[in-house]
């Protein structure tokens, strides 16, 4: 079985090796990536290729609609492990246009498990909810509470425990918000970006 994938391997390695003979010796002595990345389970978001870092270069925490819910075990665990121990200086909370985690908080349908993850982009509909009912294209509805939704991640991040006990350490750590465009391959800056706990007020 996937005897496909298997193949795609050995070809993937065999063509790193003959490009960088030391990229994989290099590769496991050391992981000291600069960025978090907290993106979506989507398949067409592959966080390395779309910000071009090899192996290496980016640790990635992905989920349904990327989010960053301080209840979250999985999530908090990363952030932690990636604030704490590796010591990264960029947080990035990356949500796509067309994301159907999204679609799926606001379409009244019930789809089992998921409508519990998903509450908290309802949370965040609910709280503009004058802003987006006055788009009346939903495709450009939705974008916009993609980007409300990055916005109130990157608060999620900021506002924690682990991030706010690294600025009280004097560690060097911003979060950022982006937007990733399936449609032209570029990342959008929501201009969100927090330093320090001073910068929470501007969100």
């Amino acid at each position: 079985m996937l005897d496909d994938l298997k193949a795609n391997n050995r070809a993937w390695a065999t063509r790193m090796v003959s490009l960088d003979p030391e990229f994989f010796k290099r590769l496991e002595r050391q992981q000291g990536p600069q960025y978090l990345w907290i993106g979506c389970s989507d398949s067409r978001v592959p966080a390395n290729e779309i910000v071009d870092l090899a192996p290496g270069e980016l640790f990635v925490h992905r989920n349904v609609a990327n989010l960053a819910p301080p209840q979250d075990a999985n999530y908090l665990s990363v952030l932690q492990f990636a604030v704490d121990v590796i010591k990264v200086r960029h947080i990035i909370v990356v949500g796509h246009y067309g994301c159907g985690g999204v679609a799926a908080a606001v379409s009244g349908k019930r789809l089992g498990l998921v409508d519990h993850w998903l509450h908290p982009i309802r949370e965040v509909y609910e709280d503009h909810h004058a802003e987006l009912a006055a788009i009346p294209d939903e495709k450009k509805r939705l974008e916009r509470l993609c980007e409300l939704n990055v916005k109130r991640q990157v608060r999620n991040v900021a506002s924690d425990v682990f991030v706010n006990d690294a600025w009280a350490r004097g560690q060097s750590l911003s979060v950022h918000g982006w937007v990733y465009s399936l449609s032209t391959g570029l990342v959008n800056d929501q201009n969100v970006t927090v330093e320090g706990p001073g910068d929470l007020g501007k969100l």
